[in-house]
């Protein structure tokens, strides 16, 4: 979307907060936000894939999309509204320092919740804050106010998780749970340019074969498929959503060369890139 007042677009401000009425401009597009977001449905609903799950988005949900995020709208209710404050990556480094790896881990697979109403006051209190100083464009101390405000987001977030979800669901329960997590939360960072199982192990000081156990423990899919279904995620979002021909793409994902992406594509979409970009792109 490009419009100045949506989060989910490329952020030529420093900040930007307000409301979101229409989803149209972007529905059924893939987008890797730059910066993050904090969306809160107020009325309606609307369906959305992020990071490859599939979420309903209803009434009162809070949906945190951190930096990195890939997210598509797949429909919404004809009534659909929330109020959303969209931030670079560089404010939400500096307002979440103080704050531990595991809960932004956490946040990463848990984006979405739903606030029971009596405790929806904080971020109805902070969305008004934020939208205040976003449209106050005289106001010097602009993006400092903004950054404050962001980490007050982040401590009612993080209350609202470990009250709601607790800490052993947060921090891990089993050996094999943390093993996951962490593993899940590498392929995040390092899906586009590594792909094999073995990269992980060794960063996870593990064997292979006891790295493709746990994934199939826990979600039923091996290492490698999850791998490489995030690999392809990132492909597809190049090729709907940037003017990269598939040459650059191969180059900027470190594949050997144009045809050995072509044949992983269409191994696992059943076409080609060029197909998948004419047929997708923005």
């Amino acid at each position: 979307m490009k419009e100045r007042n949506s989060s989910l677009a490329i952020l030529r401000e420093p900040f930007i907060a307000g409301t979101d009425e229409n989803l149209s401009p972007v529905m059924h597009h893939l987008w890797k936000l730059e910066g993050g977001a904090i969306y809160f449905c107020r009325k309606g609903w609307a369906h959305a894939t992020i990071d490859l799950k599939d979420y309903e988005i209803v009434e009162n949900t809070q949906v945190v999309l951190l930096p990195g995020t890939i997210i598509r709208i797949n429909g919404c209710s004809s009534d659909f509204t929330a109020s959303f404050f969209g931030f670079p990556k560089e404010m939400f480094m500096e307002a979440c320092m103080r704050f531990e790896p595991i809960f932004f881990r956490f946040i990463k697979e848990q984006p979405c919740y739903v606030l029971p109403q009596e405790n929806t006051g904080a971020i109805n209190g902070l969305i008004r804050a934020t939208t205040a100083i976003y449209n106050d464009r005289e106001n010097r101390f602009r993006n400092q106010i903004a950054r404050n405000h962001l980490q007050s987001f982040m401590f009612d977030i993080y209350d609202k998780c470990y009250r709601y979800f607790g800490k052993h669901k947060i921090e891990g329960g089993t050996r094999q749970d943390e093993i996951f997590k962490s593993f899940v939360s590498l392929v995040h960072e390092h899906c586009a340019s590594q792909r094999e199982v073995s990269f992980y192990a060794d960063k996870l000081c593990i064997s292979t074969k006891y790295l493709t156990g746990i994934c199939k423990a826990v979600t039923g899919d091996s290492a490698k498929k999850i791998i490489d279904d995030f690999a392809i995620l990132e492909i597809k979002v190049l090729l709907q959503s940037t003017e990269l021909t598939v040459q650059e793409i191969a180059d900027r994902l470190h594949f050997p060369d144009q045809s050995y992406l072509g044949r992983y594509f269409k191994r696992h979409e059943g076409i080609s890139p060029k197909e998948y970009q004419n047929k997708y792109s923005i």
